[in-house]
């Protein structure tokens, strides 16, 4: 079963609350998407790592990727503060996954091919 495209609103509030609310519900689901493909690519990135027996974190990039994001968060109107700790959750779970990945290819050696 699928889930609902918007969330049902009352009819008592007004048409340009629920059109706002619409609006978000839309944002909110494209935002889930993309964290979702997204961790579909960090996962291939974390066997390839593995593979390569890479280190799970780049420091370098993610400070590269940390002042790239920043400046577009400015440029955007977002609190780059809010977009450095939210990125930061993201490569803490990235990093957690690519560990875990390691760890499963290290006690399954032949997952590697």
């Amino acid at each position: 079963m699928g889930a609902e495209h918007f969330l049902e609103e009352p009819t008592d509030i007004p048409a340009e609350l629920a059109e706002a609310r619409k609006t978000i519900d839309n944002i909110d689901a494209a935002l889930v998407h993309m964290l979702a493909e997204r961790f579909r690519c960090t996962e291939k990135v974390g066997v390839i790592k593995a593979k390569y027996d890479l280190p799970p974190a780049d420091l370098d990039r993610e400070k590269r990727q940390v002042a790239r994001l920043q400046q577009f968060a400015a440029d955007s109107g977002l609190d780059p503060e809010f977009e450095k700790k939210f990125l930061r959750f993201i490569v803490d779970e990235v990093l957690h996954h690519h560990e875990r990945i390691r760890e499963e290819m290290e006690n399954n050696p032949s997952a590697m091919s």
